[in-house]
């Protein structure tokens, strides 16, 4: 079988938000960061001490018969159960209690109060332990969107999918392997939405996916106080080494007004990219009042006025300046001259 070419995600040791603003984010690349304080959650989330200070909250979470969640087919059923008794099933290979199976698999993606209006905020779902976590100070106050608690039973693995803000995933307790490809890598990944229909990118059907085998791959393994740093628009896809907890922290690097006002998970595309990808449509949809040969031509044409016009084979970048504070600025959109 063809392979895939496979890139290391660098780590970066003892970072502060000097050193990321700095060195790292510029780059919008991938990053794992490793001894940054998270505070005392690294010796104190132990299963009992969850269960007694998450208490008997009920959350909604995924459980599925299979250890590999397909959000596209929806191989996983919805169900609500007290947080502490959540926590003892997923940290479980054999389960007393189910749902489906004996082995089934967990997994816990946190939620706002109003699951269609807020977004997820550790601080305010589950306030005690949102004190032993310190969220890193790497961004603006005024950029923060959502901090989301995630929990997974061992050998849980997620779809590959992009999100459209800025996030660092901390690897709290367990270990987890995170597979990433570049945003330039889209054309390889089979996309549905923000998802890939690649399932299985350890063992691809490449009779189905045969592009698939030209994304570059990027990969770290995650350790217990490790953050990793996935730039918006990285495509990423996760496996659970052991029964892990960790927490997601996303930021606005974009102004305000470039996001979906009516997003609580921050996962919608940009209002511009929206706009234009339905403007895209109503020209496809307009192409169809041509006959084949026609349409085939001035397809092509549209795909290289585009290509032209938006693509980049290596992405100029200016100058990331600090704040007087040392914070992320918001990146600013221009129109095209």
């Amino acid at each position: 079988m063809e392979l895939q070419e496979k890139v290391a995600v660098p780590i970066f040791t003892d970072v502060d938000k000097d050193v990321f603003v700095r060195d790292i984010y510029p780059e919008r690349r991938p990053a794992v960061l490793r001894a940054v304080r998270l505070g005392p959650c690294l010796e104190k989330w132990t299963v009992e001490y969850l269960g007694q200070k998450g208490g008997d909250k009920e959350v909604k979470i995924h459980v599925s018969t299979v250890p590999q969640m397909d959000f596209l087919h929806k191989n996983f059923a919805y169900k609500t159960l007290p947080f502490n008794e959540f926590v003892k099933r997923a940290s479980e290979r054999k389960h007393s209690d189910f749902f489906l199976c004996e082995d089934e698999s967990y997994y816990l993606r946190s939620l706002g109060e109003d699951v269609r209006r807020e977004p997820a905020d550790l601080s305010k779902q589950f306030p005690d332990l949102a004190e032993d976590f310190n969220i890193p100070q790497f961004f603006a106050a005024d950029q923060f969107f959502s901090s989301v608690f995630r929990i997974s039973s061992c050998g849980l693995q997620l779809w590959t999918h992009y999100d459209v803000m800025d996030n660092l995933l901390a690897q709290v307790t367990g270990m987890k392997r995170v597979v990433l490809y570049s945003p330039q890598d889209a054309l390889h990944l089979y996309l549905s939405g923000d998802k890939s229909e690649v399932l299985d990118i350890d063992s691809p059907d490449l009779k189905r996916f045969p592009e698939f085998v030209k994304a570059k791959r990027y990969e770290c393994v995650l350790e217990p106080g490790d953050l990793l740093f996935i730039p918006a628009l990285w495509f990423h896809n996760t496996l659970a080494l052991q029964f892990g907890v960790g927490v997601n922290v996303f930021w606005r690097h974009l102004p305000a007004d470039s996001y979906d006002k009516k997003d609580p998970y921050g996962n919608k595309d940009p209002v511009a990219a929206s706009r234009a990808l339905q403007a895209l449509e109503r020209a496809l949809h307009t192409l169809d009042e041509l006959p084949a040969d026609y349409r085939d031509f001035y397809g092509r044409r549209m795909i290289q006025r585009i290509q032209k016009r938006t693509y980049s084979d290596s992405l100029t970048r200016t100058a990331t300046r600090e704040d007087p504070d040392g914070t992320l600025p918001s990146s600013q959109l221009t129109k095209p001259g």
